[in-house]
């Protein structure tokens, strides 16, 4: 049993196969999936799982281990993490398209942020185990699967290192 299916008010809404129609519209406006064919589209879904939660279910939370990423089909969340006094910062908002938890589902450590509905959202969900299997028995979606994650994470970490060199730049003139 993956965490998400632990996750209080969340409703299972079976495998992924009859959102594929979905996942295709949606896919057509991100990049994470855009080489993927429609066959190999219909594989993956497959190996996901769908949910329904209402406004307000925390989906991820800070901190908890980790080992599902979800695709939002409908709807959005609000990313919060934790400031250095504890109190809760909004880091953004995520609407249908957008992959969460990614860095988890590789690495299995503690959650960065907690992911909240603000209207009720249907994602596809896909962990760890799944991720082995589809390694396992259908190498070439993957392979290509891992290969678009990693794609994903080193935009994300280039866009961190040039906020953070934004920042320091700020500091420096103001120290000046």
């Amino acid at each position: 049993m993956s965490l998400i299916d632990r996750i209080p008010n969340i409703e299972y809404l079976g495998d992924a196969v009859p959102f594929v129609g979905r996942i295709r519209e949606i896919i057509e406006a991100i990049q994470l999936f855009e080489d993927f064919d429609p066959e190999e589209l219909e594989g993956l879904a497959r190996y996901m799982r769908c949910y329904r939660a209402p406004l307000g279910t925390e989906i991820i939370h800070e901190g908890d281990n980790g080992d599902f990423m979800l695709l939002l089909l409908q709807g959005s969340v609000e990313i919060v993490k934790k400031d250095m006094r504890g109190l809760p910062q909004i880091m953004g908002t995520a609407g249908p398209g957008k992959t969460l938890g990614e860095m988890s589902l590789i690495d299995g450590e503690p959650r960065f942020a907690s992911c909240v509905a603000l209207e009720t959202v249907e994602i596809a969900v896909l962990d760890r185990e799944s991720l082995s299997r589809i390694l396992t028995e259908v190498p070439r979606i993957g392979v290509k699967l891992m290969m678009e994650l990693l794609m994903l994470l080193n935009q994300r970490l280039r866009n961190v290192s040039a906020q953070l060199m934004s920042c320091m730049e700020a500091r420096r003139s103001r120290i000046r």
